[in-house]
């Protein structure tokens, strides 16, 4: 993009557009270029979300801001508001892909045969050149019909990319050969395109380009699709994000609970929360005791303790007791739904990537016209003839047309690719590579990212002269019969060492503990405060093992019986077992890494401790995520975010670089750029390195695209072009590009 926007003296209006017939990123770049020269205007294009986010004031009109995207030869439309998977709107992107997608296999089908009949000189059978005509116009007017258009759009605007480069050398190939179909030698019957290697000057009105033409077309269109298919998955973020809450809720009227659709909802209505449910909107807790399970929208691994006059978030999950809940905030106003603006906010404020062959194209194409032009002014000065020179003139812009550059990015992406699936790497588009390179910070979040994301019991502390096995078996067995996370984490513990007794009189006491009948011992187990209100005597030693234990960033429960405390159970989310690994390895690469988490910095600090990570941003709700790494940015650094959560979605939108554990939630998988199925933090090293190597392997394909055509444009422009060469050296190009790109099928993750 641009960086052409100016400040605004004051704050303006907001309006986000939806603008269509984009075609590469120069195109974004041409609208914001338009839009910022109108007074009062503020505009970010983003090619990758097809969108435009403008600030504008008050004496102009979003019909004005219309009306000069249309001008400049695109559509602008306020696009409707996201709504879930499977809905009419969702449907409009999968029908326009599908269409593209058509176009694709339906030129592949009627190309393949073009090509073999031309390579092949034994299957050249008598007026074998009019059947590849037939077969070669489809694709050259229908499949090639989104380049001729675009180069259209171009040239009213004076600009040249990669599409006016396509559609110049794919009808210039197709053209001649009509030309010499019709009006030269290359329609007689028994015409072959013999072997021939040598460098001879012809008139040309013997040869035909269909091949070129036809292989050309299929070959960019192929690398459209693919980069059409991952462009769509921009909004299905928002739409995760939507599926994420509650579809109905039990709202109490007169005295009755009636379930009702979310959406019919109305802030001030009361609505009940059974356990395991999710809370339909933000709301104040009236009635019961629960835990809230929050980490997918907090990042806290400690499910949150509430109680009548406490808040509670719309799609967290009630973790323990029923809970009647007064509505407060609703639709659009939730947290759930602010998170949704900011992920879209974030996805769409961030810079498209210009592509590295629409910049080349940009001064290699105006270079190849004036260079055809100029052959042919020579041939014609010359006293040649008309045929030789436009022979050789044409020769220059279909040797021009870049064969082997619409393999270049394709093939590459497509073994680099299917390497990373392997790897339980998924990679969305070309964009993302490029971001690979220059990053040099990491966020990590730590909940599920870098530890496991639940809870797990990690010590047992008896008191001076108790057992740890009965004191895990008694607390286990009691834990056991709880529904709490960190209960859970005890019994599944205590499980693991052995058979668990039953449990008689089970009681729970609202966020402080669970009491019971084990073995004829009536036990307790929970916080300190529990066991001294029942009159248990607390050593100080017991006490030091819990200040010690939550100074570890641990969470610590105490269990007694006959009347005093017996020993401290430690519950933590733990580091996964490559996490240290993993970030030494981030390091390696030339990264710096930093914790980010929305939980308690002593926790944070532990865990940063563990696995070797220096900085650490602790006690971050999910906007404030987004600031931190618009504050890295900001800095000067390029930013890498690897998270799980709804909480991550919207930072991981925002940075440079999104990875997303694949055993997160939709929303920040979506969101993201990678997507890493393993859930292990050491695919993020493999993910980045691949990443690296395969824009390696595509900058080295452009490379020897262009390299090639620069080399054969002499020649061609000399009038010593034979169509076996020409179509030998593409070939050879074409197949250098898809042997270099094969190499990545080598590529070995670090493990």
């Amino acid at each position: 993009m641009t960086s052409t926007a100016k400040s605004l003296p004051v704050a303006p209006n907001l309006i986000e557009l939806a603008i269509g017939g984009m075609t590469c990123a120069s195109c974004a770049a041409r609208i914001e270029k338009k839009l910022n020269r109108m007074d009062g205007v503020e505009a970010t294009v983003n090619y990758a979300t097809e969108k435009a986010t403008v600030r504008y004031a008050d004496e102009v009109s979003p019909a004005d801001l219309i009306a000069t995207v249309e001008k400049t030869g695109y559509t602008a439309v306020v696009p409707p508001p996201p709504r879930p998977a499977g809905s009419a709107a969702a449907a409009e992107p999968v029908d326009e892909l599908r269409g593209l997608r058509t176009r694709l296999w339906v030129s592949v089908a009627l190309a393949v045969p073009v090509v073999l009949l031309a390579m092949v000189p034994a299957w050249q059978f008598d007026y074998w050149q009019w059947l590849s005509l037939t077969l070669a116009a489809p694709v050259v007017v229908y499949g090639g019909l989104p380049f001729h258009r675009a180069a259209w759009i171009n040239l009213r605007h004076g600009a040249a990319t990669m599409d006016t480069l396509v559609s110049l050398g794919t009808l210039a190939a197709f053209g001649w050969s009509l030309w010499a179909l019709f009006l030269g030698d290359a329609g007689m019957p028994g015409m072959t395109h013999p072997f021939r290697l040598d460098i001879t000057r012809t008139d040309g009105a013997g040869n035909i380009y269909l091949e070129a033409a036809a292989g050309v077309t299929v070959f960019i269109l192929a690398g459209r699709y693919f980069e059409a298919r991952s462009k769509r998955t921009a909004g299905a973020a928002l739409r995760a994000l939507l599926e994420l809450g509650a579809k109905d809720v039990a709202v109490l009227r007169g005295g009755q609970e009636v379930r009702v659709p979310v959406d019919q909802l109305a802030v001030g209505d009361r609505f009940v929360v059974r356990p395991g449910e999710k809370v339909a909107t933000d709301g104040v807790v009236e009635e019961g005791a629960s835990a809230v399970d929050a980490s997918m929208l907090t990042g806290e691994s400690v499910p949150v303790e509430v109680r009548p006059g406490d808040t509670v978030v719309g799609a967290t999950v009630n973790a323990g007791g029923r809970l009647l809940v007064r509505a407060t905030r609703i639709g659009g106003d939730t947290q759930l739904a602010q998170m949704a603006k900011l992920v879209e906010a974030a996805q769409t404020g961030k810079a498209a990537v210009q592509r590295l062959a629409d910049r080349i194209s940009g001064v290699f194409v105006p270079i190849v016209i004036a260079l055809a032009v100029g052959t042919l002014g020579w041939w014609l000065g010359t006293g040649a003839g008309t045929t030789a020179a436009f022979t050789a003139a044409v020769a220059v812009l279909i040797i021009a047309c870049p064969c082997a550059l619409g393999l270049a990015t394709p093939t590459a992406l497509l073994v680099g690719t299917g390497r990373g699936a392997q790897l339980g790497i998924l990679i969305k588009g070309p964009e993302v590579l490029e971001s690979t390179r220059q990053v040099d910070t990491v966020v990590l979040d730590k909940t599920g990212t870098v530890t496991t994301g639940k809870m797990t019991l990690v010590d047992v502390l008896p008191a001076a002269g108790q057992d740890a096995a009965e004191l895990l078996r008694l607390a286990g067995a009691l834990e056991a019969a709880s529904e709490h996370p960190i209960a859970r984490a005890v019994a599944a513990g205590a499980a693991e060492a052995g058979a668990l007794p039953t449990v008689t009189g089970f009681g729970n006491v609202e966020g402080l503990g669970v009491t019971g009948s084990v073995d004829g011992r009536e036990v307790l187990v929970g916080r300190l405060r529990l066991l001294r209100e029942r009159g248990m005597h607390v050593r100080e030693e017991v006490v030091r093992t819990v200040t010690d234990a939550e100074a570890a960033g641990r969470t610590a429960v105490l269990a007694g019986w006959d009347g005093r405390a017996r020993g401290v159970l430690a519950v933590a989310d733990v580091v996964k077992p490559t996490s240290r690994a993993a970030v030494a390895q981030l390091r390696g690469l030339g990264l710096t890494p930093v914790l980010l988490t929305g939980d308690n910095a002593t926790v944070a600090k532990a865990v940063a401790a563990e696995v070797g990570v220096d900085e650490v941003i602790a006690e971050v709700l999910p906007a404030d995520k987004v600031d931190v790494v618009r504050r890295l940015q900001a800095e000067g650094r390029t930013v890498a975010m690897v998270g799980d959560g709804v909480n991550d979605a919207a930072a991981l939108a925002q940075a440079d670089l999104g990875l997303a554990m694949g055993t997160g939630t939709d929303v920040a998988i979506e969101a993201s750029d990678l997507t890493l199925v393993r859930g292990d933090l050491t695919a993020a090293v493999d993910a980045i390195r691949l990443s690296r190597r395969t824009l390696g392997i595509i900058k080295g394909n452009l490379f020897w695209a262009f390299a090639y055509n620069v080399a054969a444009l002499p020649l061609a422009a000399a009038g010593l072009l034979n169509p076996m060469i020409a179509g030998a050296a593409m070939a050879f190009s074409s197949v250098f590009v898809v042997a270099n790109s094969l190499r990545l099928r080598r590529f070995r993750p670090v493990g």
